[in-house]
């Protein structure tokens, strides 16, 4: 321990901490000039991304609208997640047959109009032509049945709505 403190007393140690020390403020001098040189760059690069505006308040409201748009993406799927789901309840199935109902009218001017959604629900209507009057009729449809008597009309056309052939 005396022999280090002995060497700490001579010139030799001056000489080496003196040397020591110029090394550290050279070594501190040049990374101050490498900060400034990549500051002065990264500050044209950020005046050059933002066109002359600040970066900062640029890249916030870039931001914000990313999140408008990706909140109104969310409301937008749920919207259609909503209409698909309402979509079965819709008419979509349409059948329709046009017959001659009286001998004596001469024409096919009677109809039988199936208006059927997903699960085969809905509406037959049955519209009877004759020489004094014109009738309609509606039948609802539950599931391709009707608690009413259906005719071979209504039938057949609850089964071109539901492309079968017979129910």
């Amino acid at each position: 321990m005396e022999k280090i403190l002995e060497f700490m007393r001579t010139d030799n140690f001056l000489l080496i901490l003196v040397i020591l020390i110029i090394i550290l403020i050279i070594t501190c001098i040049i990374s101050l000039i490498q900060f400034n040189k990549l500051s002065k760059r990264y500050k044209n690069f950020i005046k050059k991304m933002s066109n002359g505006s600040n970066f900062e308040e640029t890249l916030n409201i870039f931001m914000n609208r990313v999140n408008t748009v990706a909140q109104e993406n969310e409301e937008i799927i749920e919207y259609c997640k909503k209409l698909d789901n309402n979509i079965t309840k819709c008419i979509k199935k349409v059948g329709i047959v046009r017959y001659n109902a009286f001998k004596d009218t001469g024409s096919d001017l009677s109809f039988a109009l199936a208006l059927l959604n997903d699960d085969n629900t809905g509406v037959v209507l049955n519209g009877i032509y004759s020489r004094d009057m014109s009738n309609i009729y509606a039948k609802p449809i539950n599931k391709g049945k009707s608690p009413y008597v259906l005719s071979e009309e209504e039938i057949e056309a609850i089964s071109k709505a539901t492309n079968e052939k017979e129910l």
